[in-house]
């Protein structure tokens, strides 16, 4: 079942001092979240603050060593569905409430002992996705990215407009990096959204598109 309420008050508290929670048993080491509050661009003040976040939870991985024909559907739904509601929580928080996001992404860096799958068992699943776009207020297909890499990787997370996911001026990419993550045997679940389209967006859409000028395409694939 999908949560039926988008707004949160605050924070969801972590509980990694019990050791039946979720946060404890699958080994959630650390919860960061940044900020980017963007002014101007290309030499010229925006007309309003855009501000861009992400959140990431650092993880255990618990599928590494395993065979990769071993089914990864069941397990991860409790711990993905909790890891929406931390990321998107603290995503609301710094970006002002759900009405002030207006773009989404997520994404995942999986530590070098672990598989490319291992991360997608986390992102590509309702239990984190579906309750992802539900918490931020969006109807679209999330963006995403994801890679494998040692302690310190950079991924840029693509962000699409929360709604139709197709309006080209919100096409714009968040860089995430934590120095120190992920190890080995982690993954980073990332989390991210902005309040505005990028700074001056002036390069149309598939509204104002014109038709393919099949003479300007003479020679260029040859």
């Amino acid at each position: 079942m999908m949560p039926n309420d988008t707004r949160s008050t605050a924070p969801a508290l972590l509980r990694q001092g019990d050791p039946t929670s979720l946060e404890a048993r699958w080994g959630i080491r650390k919860i960061l979240t940044e900020t980017t509050e963007i002014l101007a661009d290309g030499g010229a003040a925006v007309p309003a603050t855009i501000k861009q976040a992400w959140a990431a939870a650092i993880v255990r991985n618990p599928w590494v060593g395993d065979p990769t024909d071993e089914d990864l559907i069941e397990s991860p739904r409790r711990v993905a569905a909790r890891l929406s509601k931390l990321l998107s929580d603290r995503l609301l928080a710094a970006l002002g409430g759900v009405d002030a996001v207006q773009a989404f992404g997520k994404g995942a860096i999986i530590g070098e002992a672990g598989e490319m799958e291992h991360g997608a068992a986390l992102t590509h699943t309702p239990y984190f996705a579906s309750n992802l776009r539900t918490f931020l207020g969006g109807t679209a297909v999330i963006s995403f990215a994801d890679t494998r890499g040692r302690d310190g990787e950079i991924l840029v997370v693509p962000l699409c407009e929360k709604h139709t996911g197709i309006v080209r001026d919100h096409y714009q990419g968040v860089r995430v990096r934590i120095p120190g993550a992920p190890r080995r045997d982690e993954i980073v679940l990332i989390a991210a959204a902005s309040t505005g389209t990028r700074p001056f967006p002036r390069v149309g859409d598939r509204t104002t598109d014109q038709p393919l000028d099949q003479d300007l395409m003479n020679g260029v694939f040859a």
